[in-house]
């Protein structure tokens, strides 16, 4: 899978959302490109990643 450009290998099928918990993001400040299409936050409890996955994930960080 390329995970923000970066090859890695699932072990096996992943959900989304148990993705973003193991790498500790905040699913309240991320927007989510999977595969070139826009990821609805309501849809990340529905989506399996796999291998052929390609995943892009921004943080959104405030400042001034």
């Amino acid at each position: 899978m390329l995970y923000n450009g970066n090859k890695i290998t699932l072990s096996n099928k992943l959900p989304l959302l148990d993705f973003l918990s193991n790498n500790k993001y905040d699913i309240s400040k991320i927007a989510i490109e999977l595969n070139n299409q826009i990821v609805p936050k309501a849809q990340y409890t529905n989506i399996v990643l796999n291998d052929s996955d390609k995943i892009e994930i921004v943080s959104f960080v405030g400042g001034g």
